[in-house]
């Protein structure tokens, strides 16, 4: 006699959703949110946004994932398994931030992560920035944490100038709020 397999088992670990791209090297992106996932002792779930060729020089070369690629990976995921949290990173696109606000907006009481990728530490663009405006709009709003560094969080105000004291860096933080 076979098993039902569909019925609810009690799960003993933690599972962790990272919407953001591939980096080749494995020292950002999916390959890194997985391999601190692990750490942690959480199940890690991916939906890959972009595919990158990279290695510790830089990024030669992004293709970002069509949006409604990423819409059903999302839907695969989110009709079969029970997700404990969400990580966003790379999102690259207007178009993909759109998909995961909708789909982010049915996952009600979960902690949603927003990691403000807007380029790499080389320098390259990462998210068109006519995204911007649209990611503090649709994202931030469902956010438990933002995530950004001082450069990001200086685009994300319309700063010119890097902010440099602790007192600049706090008020440019309050004004994400």
């Amino acid at each position: 006699m076979h098993k039902d397999l569909t019925q609810e088992r009690p799960r003993s670990y933690t599972t962790v959703l990272t919407i953001a791209g591939s980096d080749t090297c494995a020292g950002a992106g999916i390959q890194a949110d997985l391999k601190t996932f692990s750490a942690l002792h959480c199940y890690g779930l991916t939906v890959i946004t972009a595919l990158t060729a990279q290695n510790t020089r830089g990024v030669d070369a992004v293709i970002p994932v069509d949006k409604e690629f990423t819409r059903k990976q999302l839907h695969a995921l989110l009709e079969d398994i029970n997700i404990d949290a969400v990580k966003t990173g790379m999102l690259g696109n207007s178009g993909t931030i759109q998909v995961v606000a909708e789909k982010l907006r049915k996952l009600k009481g979960i902690p949603v992560i927003v990691d403000t990728v807007l380029a790499s530490t080389g320098g390259s663009c990462l998210l068109d920035s006519d995204a911007v405006p649209l990611m503090k709009e649709l994202l931030f709003p469902q956010a438990t944490l933002v995530t950004p560094n001082i450069p990001e969080a200086a685009t994300l105000t319309g700063k010119k100038r890097l902010p440099t004291s602790r007192t600049q860096i706090r008020k440019t933080a309050e004004e994400l709020l």
